[in-house]
């Protein structure tokens, strides 16, 4: 199954180029790339280094960048000119390749060449995906490069693929597929094998049980499945018809106004047939209410890329952060050695960026995944002098993609909205007095130590107002002061004070044990004062690995930019990533309208006191697991579903099967939900070993109100976010009121 790939720029690219892969200005060598006959797999090495090399999948490549657009690359500008240049970015975390051709044609070649690959990667559906899985593990079997396969040598492939099989069956099936008599399979034999092998009885007893004469669905059986069990209720008839123009392979079939077994699957195993519903995947909310209506998807330090004591920091964890729908991205500035602000985490060992150059990514970057504002949250610890440089850049760099001015001239009563704001970067930052008084010259540009704590780290520090009336003054540069404009950060003195002074465009931040200790105290007041305010919460200053806190319970009081460690995997991420992968992962999600309300009443503590308090069962019978690598003891799947107060409540799965290609749990889970509108289910499949600690194998998050009842697949993703095809847990989800 080649790609069916354009071989224009391919001859280059099968033939072999020797590159430059560059790692700084002194590390530079020589390397020969060649792509291989599958058509998506680029392999090189090093011409000296004997029989070591190495492969990555254009499956692994998120974007081709040209010229010189990566720190590496702009270091080593004045030897190699942009046209040579050339950088591979990869998925989640892994570091970009930085290449060097030796012409301009050849630089061409491999750029057009691997996007034209990354576009038809992304526009696979699931059947070409498995396809393409199968064909990579044939291609890394077949040694001899012949395109063929004996049956000993299948027979070791599917134990490299982790398939269990009865050797007599597997020998049956090969024959079947052996249809030359030759005694061996070609690639397109080997992938029908493989799939009669490795059918998936679940989904055929589906198939049995609502087809008539178990060869097919007519569309009156497909609707009444969709009905009865996928809950789809009047719209089944169209959509028994939409389905089976879209996914049956058979034309005899299609005129016949039936669906086969292979369609039936192909469905299933489709976005459709998914367990997140496909509307809520684009963007769908109301985008015209006040920011402060909003979760936004918010990063903490974005500049590290690692630990916050002595890592690396650098562009390229913006342009991440950004390209994951980050939509509030921190900056910490301190003055420069020769006058120009700097970036880095102060008094740690971490590296320094130029803030012109974050401010130059950020106006490249901002808007590429969505056009809703970006908010730039300033963390300012330079003297009036480089604050001034830090304006000149904001102003000169951004332009009118800076918000200097307010929306309509008038002082907000309420902030505007996202949809007002699309292409903008609000700056975040102290402010010398109030829109009110903007004007008012005769102001000083100096702000007390409660504003100057604002944005500070110390969060656990006393607060300004026990430090006396001696509090010291801090000079703020006024031409940084006016372009602040609805995100003015001010000291927090508790909700009864916001409540009679508070103004819609002053901000402030919470260390997560002061938001946590406000959560549990005052829940009530905490989701009023988010109606109409914003808060930003940051991780604990202890937490110097980049860990992350759970973000679920500030969400549960409508804390809007909730910042975590993006660098940082594991359940945090996972959680944020669930809640914003709907509304078209835009960054921005409409919260619930009982968060929206300034007079609610609604407290995650006491969540059956909300007006229209109606729990929900949630149902889910887990049928089995598609997975995509082998494992060495039981796996464990937990599905957790996140809860109004405490972190999760967890039920765990055991399969002790010396665990085969699919292991069967046949069990059903039951959740109460009692906020469906804030719960987030998380599913995650781990290897099980008593001895040491879990191998996590893949995991998706998503928000109770995106899950579809019915047969669904859970397409899992790698600890980064990424897709592991072909690896799926299949579940049937039923979603009932708690009577």
């Amino acid at each position: 199954m080649n790609m069916g790939f354009d071989f224009s720029h391919d001859s280059v690219m099968m033939a072999g180029s020797t590159l430059r892969k560059v790692k700084s200005r002194s590390w530079k060598k020589q390397r020969h790339f060649r792509l291989l006959e599958d058509g998506m797999t680029i392999w090189y090495k090093s011409r000296w280094a004997g029989r070591g090399h190495s492969t990555f999948s254009i499956t692994e490549v998120e974007a081709v960048r040209e010229g010189h657009q990566s720190e590496v690359l702009l270091s080593i500008a004045e030897e190699f000119p942009a046209d040579l240049c050339f950088t591979l970015v990869f998925h989640g975390r892994q570091g970009n390749l930085d290449l060097v051709a030796e012409s301009t044609e050849e630089a061409q070649a491999w750029i057009q060449g691997v996007r034209k690959l990354i576009h038809k990667t992304q526009t696979m559906d699931e059947k070409e995906r498995l396809d393409q899985w199968v064909w990579d593990w044939f291609n890394k079997a077949d040694k001899n490069k012949d395109g063929k396969m004996n049956f000993k040598e299948v027979r070791k492939l599917l134990k490299m693929m982790n398939v269990e099989m009865n050797e007599e069956h597997a020998l049956h099936l090969f024959t079947m597929a052996d249809k030359s008599e030759s005694g061996s399979l070609e690639i397109e034999q080997f992938v029908h094998f493989y799939k009669m092998l490795t059918q998936r009885d679940e989904v055929w007893k589906v198939f049995q049980d609502f087809s008539g004469d178990g060869e097919k669905l007519m569309l009156e059986e497909l609707e009444n499945f969709l009905r009865t069990e996928q809950q789809e209720g009047e719209q089944s008839a169209q959509h028994a018809q939409e389905l089976t123009d879209r996914y049956e392979p058979s034309e005899s079939a299609k005129k016949q106004g039936a669906m086969t077994f292979d369609g039936f699957q192909m469905y299933l195993c489709s976005q459709e047939g998914s367990i997140f519903k496909p509307e809520h995947r684009q963007l769908h909310q109301d985008m015209s209410q006040p920011l402060s209506h909003y979760f936004i998807s918010s990063s903490h330090n974005t500049y590290l890329l690692e630990n916050q004591l002595r890592g690396h920091s650098s562009l390229e964890a913006y342009i991440k952060a950004l390209k994951r729908g980050c939509r509030c991205v921190e900056v910490d500035c301190w003055d420069g050695s020769d006058g120009e602000p700097v970036v880095y985490h102060g008094h740690t060992l971490t590296s320094k960026i130029l803030f012109k150059d974050v401010i130059s990514t950020l106006k490249e970057y901002a808007f590429k995944v969505s056009d809703f504002p970006v908010i730039l949250s300033l963390e300012n610890h330079c003297s009036v002098e480089q604050q001034t440089v830090m304006a000149q850049h904001l102003s000169q760099i951004l332009g009118d993609t800076l918000l200097t001015t307010l929306v309509d001239g008038l002082i907000p009563q309420q902030l505007p909205s996202p949809q007002e704001l699309k292409g903008k970067i609000l700056l975040k930052a102290k402010k010398i007095g109030g829109l009110e008084v903007c004007l008012d010259e005769t102001l000083t540009d100096e702000v007390s130590d409660e504003e100057e704590m604002a944005n500070g780290e110390c969060s656990d520090d006393p607060p300004a107002e026990s430090l006396g009336h001696n509090a010291k003054k801090s000079k703020l540069s006024r031409e940084l002061s006016d372009l602040v404009v609805y995100c003015k950060s001010v000291h927090f003195h508790g909700f009864e004070h916001a409540r009679l002074h508070g103004k819609c465009y002053e901000m402030s931040s919470f260390s997560e044990s002061k938001a946590k200790k406000l959560a549990k105290e005052a829940g009530t007041d905490f989701v009023q004062y988010n109606t109409k305010q914003m808060s930003r919460i940051y991780p604990s200053g202890l937490r110097t690995d980049s860990s992350n806190y759970n973000p679920q319970e500030m969400w549960n009081v409508g804390c809007q930019i909730v910042a975590l460690n993006f660098q940082t995997a594991g359940l945090e991420m996972d959680l944020n990533d669930g809640l914003f992968r709907q509304n078209g992962c835009c960054g921005y999600v409409l919260k619930p309208d009982f968060m929206r309300d300034g007079s609610t009443q609604f407290s995650p503590e006491k969540p059956d006191g909300k007006q229209g308090y109606k729990p929900l069962r949630l149902s889910i019978q887990v049928q089995n697991y598609v997975k995509v690598c082998a494992c060495n003891g039981s796996l464990l799947l937990s599905v957790c579903v996140t809860r109004q107060t405490v972190i999760c409540s967890y039920s765990l799965l055991y399969c002790p099967l010396p665990a085969g290609f699919n292991p069967v749990w046949n069990e059903t889970l039951n959740f109460v939900i009692h906020t469906p509108e804030l719960a987030l289910v998380r599913f995650v499949v781990e290897d099980y070993d008593k001895a040491s600690r879990n191998d996590f194998m893949g995991q998706f998050t998503l928000p109770f109100t995106c899950l579809q009842a019915g047969y669904r697949h859970i397409h899992l993703l790698s600890r980064d976010g990424t897709a592991i095809p072909p690896s799926s847990l299949f579940v049937n989800i039923s979603i009932s009121e708690l009577t």
